[in-house]
């Protein structure tokens, strides 16, 4: 049955990232770069607003705490597994083209946000709710069909957040653990299961109960801490392994970049390299780590203390350049200078390649990778559970938002012992089934991104705020 479902889905995935998902992803990237004037040039400002208070701003939680809960459900397997596995299906010209949507996704970050936070209202008892649904709805002047696409969008990211926010990370933990430890297997409903497994189903489906009945405060609290631990932790292991292969690196970059472009495969033993498979591949990891063009994290950024839009606009598109343009850049580096320099690598499995690439670290290589893939994913399963939230209040109100923790939680429990590469597929279908609506609304709404852009960066008005009354809705 597994595989009769797996065929289908494959099938219905590879439809879906063909070349029209790619041109439309990064020609929407390229598009609002064009449009906002390269704003990718002011990252560095954006970093300093990231780290400065915004306390007498509306908002639920201060503009850090937003950025960190949004990567915290970006910096993920995506950064570590997800790589792995476009250099596995598309070759080493995956990593290129994995940090160009990162690179070119920090104006759609930029504006997605921009739009989801100018557009969110307020509930009767004072939350903040905001996202592309809000912005499908409010934002366009064909009502009806903002109506349904706001619809379709927070249908598909609720879907997406069992996939990619929870199935796929708990099931990266089990993997993980699983490579590390062997408490050997049992008979779980007709099918042997390893006793590790279901021990991390239990375990992360416990203690993400106990955070997110919490609410978003809860959430961002916890993310605020681990989210910048964890990224030093990994990314120290990664210069380490950067070092001892040293001798190798401008190899590993003449590699990566002829691949890109390469219209046949390359020798040495990666799987079908191309041009169509590494741009594929890559820019679907891409999207995968960093979601620019997904419009989740515009729902979290709705809900940070800021003084107008561009502003947290701004904070938010730094998600996008630390996910990708540094973290997956460093893990990409690692792992193909590895192949180089030990070829009997097995190339074939994303995640094995990962795990041999840290064991290269004597005696901390494997406790470095176990650590970081463990604190990734787990942290990315609490900021998808916010999406989630948001969605389902959109779409049944706040009486659908027990049942739908308890569903997550489920598949929490369920999630290691589920077949890895369906649930990879099915998070890659949803990915590109919200972006859909999401890339739509930024297009359409682009006019007004420019204005506020115009007006509030350009304009040298980033502390002045906006007086615009937020609509009160009941929820």
């Amino acid at each position: 049955m597994w595989d009769a479902i797996s065929a289908v889905m494959n099938s219905f995935n590879d439809f879906l990232w063909g070349w029209f998902m790619i041109i439309l992803l990064l020609g929407t990237h390229i598009f609002l770069t064009i449009r906002t004037k390269f704003v990718q040039r002011k990252t560095f400002k954006a970093i300093k607003l990231s780290v400065t208070k915004d306390p007498d701003s509306d908002g639920d939680i201060s503009p850090f705490q937003a950025l960190a809960t949004a990567l915290a459900s970006t910096i993920g397997t995506g950064n570590i597994i997800g790589v792995g596995t476009a250099i596995a299906l598309g070759g080493p010209g995956a990593v290129l083209w994995c940090w160009l949507t990162g690179v070119f996704g920090i104006a759609t970050k930029y504006s997605e946000s921009l739009i989801g936070v100018k557009y969110r209202v307020k509930t009767s008892d004072g939350r903040m709710l905001g996202g592309a649904m809000y912005a499908l709805e409010r934002g366009f002047k064909f009502k009806t069909l903002g109506k349904i696409l706001a619809v379709l969008f927070a249908l598909f990211a609720l879907l997406a957040s069992f996939g990619i926010g929870s199935g796929v990370q708990v099931n990266a933990i089990s993997n993980i653990m699983n490579n590390t430890f062997d408490l050997g297997t049992v008979n779980l409903f007709g099918q042997d299961a390893s006793v590790i497994s279901i021990i991390v189903g239990v375990l992360v489906a416990a203690i993400t109960a106990v955070v997110i009945f919490g609410g978003i405060k809860s959430i961002s609290r916890v993310c605020e801490l681990l989210v910048p631990f964890m990224a030093v932790f990994y990314v120290l292991g990664c210069i380490i392994i950067l070092g001892m292969n040293f001798d190798v690196l401008g190899k590993t970059f003449e590699m990566i970049f002829q691949d890109a472009f390469s219209l046949k495969s390359v020798a040495g033993g990666f799987l079908g390299s191309s041009l169509m498979l590494a741009a594929r591949y890559g820019i679907a990891r891409g999207l995968f780590s960093n979601e620019s063009g997904m419009g989740s994290a515009p729902i979290v950024a709705s809900a940070a203390q800021t003084r107008n839009p561009v502003r947290q606009a701004m904070i938010s598109s730094t998600g996008t350049f630390w996910d990708t343009v540094v973290v997956c850049l460093m893990t990409g580096l690692v792992l193909v200078s590895s192949i180089i320099k030990n070829p009997a690598i097995d190339v074939s499995d994303g995640g094995d390649l990962t795990y041999k690439a840290f064991q290269q670290i004597p005696v901390i290589g494997t406790p470095i990778l176990v650590i970081g893939i463990a604190a990734f994913a787990y942290s990315t399963i609490l900021g998808w559970s916010y999406y989630g939230e948001r969605c389902v209040e959109y779409l049944f109100g706040r009486g659908g938002m027990i049942p739908y923790k308890l569903i997550f939680v489920f598949i929490l429990l369920i999630g290691p012992v589920i077949k890895l590469d369906l649930v990879w597929t099915m998070a890659d279908i949803f990915n590109a089934l919200m972006s859909i609506p999401n890339l739509i609304a930024v297009v359409v709404l682009s006019p007004v991104v420019v204005k506020e852009t115009n007006y509030y960066l350009y304009g040298n008005r980033l502390d002045e705020y906006d007086k615009t009354k937020l609509p009160v809705v009941n929820k």
